[in-house]
């Protein structure tokens, strides 16, 4: 778990645009607008506690709910609630096809013997794993066998921390199969051929990265994972040595995060003993957030799931819950959860079936945990003998590697998530483009977009809040915040032209907030005329940590954000969106104002693509580098990380951004420096289809001067309202 170092890496950037552009900085400061507002010192954090905020009430709702079940019956019922939720949110999984298993190498040592092995998953999606072998296993016998998972280390199972476990449970005379999971160990999805490592720092962004192009499609992470491990024990128990009804599985941290799943969806896990990872949604949230995309199930919170639920589905098979008092994953919640457990198992009369043990230490291993680990699957899984940690000796890195390159990229060059995901968008684009031979096509994409995107339209707007005015040569700049969807601010400038007023407003969206163009392009169009609202959306300026390009928007904890607020079926553009629209509403308030104008920048377009398909007050709409469509996102390897805070996950087959600017004829509409030729026909098909191709301008490639030509031309034709006779 390395997102905390995100948080001082944003931190030291900061710093250092403090210490080294104190004149930059000192203009930014002018435009601030609730710095010295008391109410608002936590206004930087606005993005995260909205997000949270929303999940709060469903969580308190569910814990209610849990609470009052009464009987076995009762439970049964909820437990195939669960089981639903489960299948609906995460599968349909592949389905079984040959494993293909192949044993590549056997090292082979005094007391046990390690068979190295490749099986498919899925077909060509290779899945490395070492199988241990106690010695002491007669021939022709079977024994209990332990499906082991990791946490996320960079080696995988071969960490020296998994590898005492695992060689422990050796001893004691289990069967153990470690396998990498997806994107560690020998089975990196993003390496770095001339390194032969990832070109992640951490094995976690290997998660989200990827992570996030499945949310978009309606898959996720997690999906792959689990499948992953139900196949993992289809391979132990198509070995003739294991004991197929006392199989078990356990992890650490993320290896806590799989060993939960697996055991909650496949039913020959008799025994599960999670480590590190078990606490509740609501002290998840309230301590360090959604973490990685494979933690993270598409609309769980809002269907009432809580991580509890992984367990308590699992009542009354012997269930562990191993945790530490300073875990990075919240003690309290591990408290809480299993007291709703340990109901379930009350219910089903079997109450020595569930322990949860603890240790006081952070988030590691402890001889306790571990010894408690080793007693649980002695009893249950009927292999008693010693309990205690005993001493070993670790494989050899050398010993350990599986493949011939130690990375299955190399050696046998099968499918990676990327490449099995793009199948699924491309299906997905072929199932959008047939939608799109329908007349009423675009009506459709506008009302899946609402709903996709969690987009609330607001009500009536509040009275904004006037904090003060800076006055400029040619123009004024008036400071004021509204209040947004939620319990924030969303603070904005106005620029006023001095003299010779157009009528005419434009919302100015930058991904960077209000301070970012307001001495070059605003003030531009202020001078000619043109009033210029420009504000600091959710989770920027004033509101956010700030932005960062590249890399640095993962370590930024950009894709966790983006995560939380998923989890209540919402998204960060259709939060935004509402509120661009109550923007729009000041702005038709205003006396001077006669016509509603938006442009977006970069990140920003997809927020203002939803803002006006859902509102037509907005009757002129600039998108200026609008960057990726959500299929191109899916079907990029390396797509630019910041474009994913602007994504709506299971967009894909149902709208795309391109259709939102369809949707827009026909009202004014200005393409600068956009993308892809097909996506343009398709917005050029619409306007031609309302006979409006003179109100669309699309220019490939625009620098400064080609840019403000067509901005002039945008906002200086005819307007709408005039043309069509109708009202705003």
């Amino acid at each position: 778990m390395k997102q905390l170092h995100g948080f001082f890496r944003t931190f030291q950037l900061l710093c250092v645009l403090v210490l080294c552009c104190p004149a930059g900085l000192k203009a930014q400061q002018e435009l601030d607008v609730i710095r010295n507002w008391m109410h608002f010192t936590d206004a930087p954090n606005s993005l995260y506690r909205h997000l949270a905020g929303e999940a709060y009430p469903l969580l308190a709702r569910r814990q209610a709910a849990v609470a009052a079940l009464k009987g076995q019956a009762a439970w049964q019922q909820r437990q195939q609630s669960i089981r639903n939720n489960l299948m609906e949110m995460l599968g349909p999984f592949p389905g079984p096809t040959p494993l293909r298993p192949k044993v590549m190498r056997t090292v082979q040592k005094t007391d046990y013997r390690v068979e190295h092995v490749v099986f498919e998953s899925q077909p060509s999606f290779y899945v490395t794993a070492s199988l241990y072998l106690p010695a002491t296993l007669k021939k022709g016998a079977k024994a209990p066998a332990i499906l082991y998972c990791s946490g996320h280390s960079n080696t995988g199972y071969r960490s020296g921390a998994y590898q005492r476990v695992i060689l422990n449970l050796v001893k004691k005379g289990f069967i153990v199969l470690a396998f990498d999971p997806v994107g560690q160990g020998e089975r990196l999805q993003y390496m770095n051929p001339e390194t032969g490592t990832s070109r992640f720092k951490w094995p976690t962004w290997e998660h989200s990265y990827p992570g996030a192009q499945l949310f978009i499609t309606g898959s996720s992470m997690a999906r792959y994972m689990i499948w992953d491990g139900i196949r993992a024990v289809d391979y132990l128990v198509s070995r003739p040595e294991v004991d197929a009804q006392r199989i078990g599985v356990t992890g650490r941290s993320g290896g806590g995060t799989q060993s939960a799943y697996i055991a909650a969806f496949d039913k020959r896990v008799k025994a599960a003993a999670p480590e590190n990872y078990v606490t509740s949604y609501t002290r998840l949230l309230q301590t360090m957030g959604p973490q990685d995309a494979e933690q993270n199930f598409p609309q769980a919170i809002a269907r009432g799931f809580d991580i509890g639920d992984l367990l308590l589905v699992r009542a009354p098979a012997p269930t562990l819950m191993i945790t530490t008092t300073r875990d990075i994953f919240s003690i309290q919640g591990s408290i809480e959860t299993a007291e709703e457990v340990k109901a379930a198992y009350a219910a089903y009369h079997k109450q020595d079936n569930f322990r949860m043990v603890t240790d006081d230490a952070a988030h590691a291993s402890t001889e306790k945990n571990r010894e408690a680990m080793y007693a649980f699957f002695q009893r249950h899984l009927n292999n008693p003998g010693n309990g205690k940690d005993e001493p070993v000796t670790a494989l050899t890195d050398e010993e350990l590697q599986v493949t011939p390159s130690g990375q299955v990229a190399t050696s046998l060059q099968g499918e990676t998530v990327f490449t099995l995901n793009l199948r699924e968008a491309d299906r997905l684009k072929n199932k959008l483009q047939k939608a799109r031979q329908q007349p009423d096509y675009l009506a459709g994409a506008v009302k899946n977009a609402r709903e996709l995107s969690g987009y609330r339209a607001p009500g009536k707007a509040e009275k904004p809040v006037f904090t003060g005015r800076l006055q400029k040569e040619g123009y004024t700049i008036e400071k004021a915040f509204i209040k947004g969807e939620g319990d924030y601010p969303v603070p904005y400038i106005t620029l006023r032209p001095g003299s010779g007023s157009t009528g005419k407003a434009v919302i100015y969206l930058h991904p960077a907030g209000k301070a970012a163009d307001a001495a070059g392009e605003m003030a531009w169009l202020a001078k000619n005329g043109f009033t210029v609202l420009a504000p600091d959306l959710l989770g920027t300026g004033e509101t956010g940590p700030g932005v960062f390009k590249g890399d640095s928007y993962i370590d930024s904890c950009t894709y966790n954000t983006w995560f939380a607020a998923m989890l209540t079926g919402r998204s960060i553009t259709g939060i935004r969106a509402g509120d661009v629209v109550r923007l729009a509403q000041v702005l038709a308030q205003d006396k001077d104002v006669k016509e509603v104008c938006a442009l977006a920048k970069e990140e920003m377009a997809p927020v203002l693509l939803h803002a006006a398909a859902f509102d037509k007050n907005i009757t002129r709409i600039a998108l200026v580098n609008p960057g990726l469509s959500y299929q191109s996102i899916a079907s990029t390897l390396q797509y630019p990380p910041e474009a994913i805070q602007s994504a709506v996950p299971r967009a894909l087959g149902a709208y795309d951004l391109p259709d939102l600017a369809a949707s827009l004829a026909p009202r004014y509409l200005l393409i600068a420096n956009g993308g892809d030729a097909d996506e343009a026909d398709l917005v050029k098909k619409a306007y031609r289809g309302q006979h409006a191709e003179t109100r669309l301008q699309i220019v490939p490639e625009a620098g400064t001067e080609q840019l403000h030509d067509a901005l002039k031309k945008w906002l200086q034709t005819q307007s709408l309202t005039t043309l069509t006779g109708g009202s705003r």
